[in-house]
């Protein structure tokens, strides 16, 4: 049995989450490099690009949110997620519970943690991996995508939480793709 490669099977689950009229894909770069080619088929009409600030990507996609939307915030690196933890563990982990429900919204983050044996290492402040950190400060799911059997599944999940108004963190790995 033939084994789909990683970003193959990222492709394929962006293209699933994408068949959704209201999804939009949020993140600065992603017209341009189209975040690794995974969403090279995904209309620029569901595309958010963002100027370089993290912070106001999750910003973003809150609002998108709570308009209905369902937003896929894109982190290129996952060292740059800490410049985003004030939107994501004081408002996107806190809104639901801060207005007693009646806002709930539900985002997916993807978080992509840079390459350290493949060749171009970006060196140490461009390979750091948060998952475990963030698990610890946010009471929606983190999970780390190591095995290639996991990321449809988990994407699957993370639409479906969305939709009930649950966010998601999912942390992809280049040295897997």
């Amino acid at each position: 049995m033939t084994v789909a490669s990683y970003n193959f099977t990222l492709t394929a689950a962006m293209n699933s989450l994408a068949c959704d009229p209201r999804t939009r894909f949020v993140g600065y770069g992603l017209k341009r490099g189209r975040a690794m080619g995974t969403l090279s088929s995904v209309p620029e009409s569901m595309i958010v690009e963002t100027t370089v600030a993290e912070n106001l990507m999750v910003g973003v996609a809150i609002g998108l949110s709570l308009r209905g939307l369902r937003p896929v915030v894109y982190f290129e690196r996952c060292d740059f997620l800490t410049n985003a933890l004030d939107a994501i563990v004081n408002h996107l982990d806190k809104v639901a519970g801060l207005s007693r429900g009646e806002f709930s919204p539900g985002v997916i983050l993807r978080v992509t943690v840079g390459n350290r044996a493949k060749p171009l290492f970006t060196g140490p402040p461009h390979t750091q991996d948060f998952c475990a950190a963030l698990r610890e400060m946010v009471d929606f799911r983190v999970s780390p995508l190591t095995q290639v059997q996991d990321i449809t599944y988990a994407y699957q999940q993370a639409a479906e939480a969305q939709a009930n108004g649950f966010s998601t963190a999912l942390f992809e790995y280049k040295d897997l793709m």
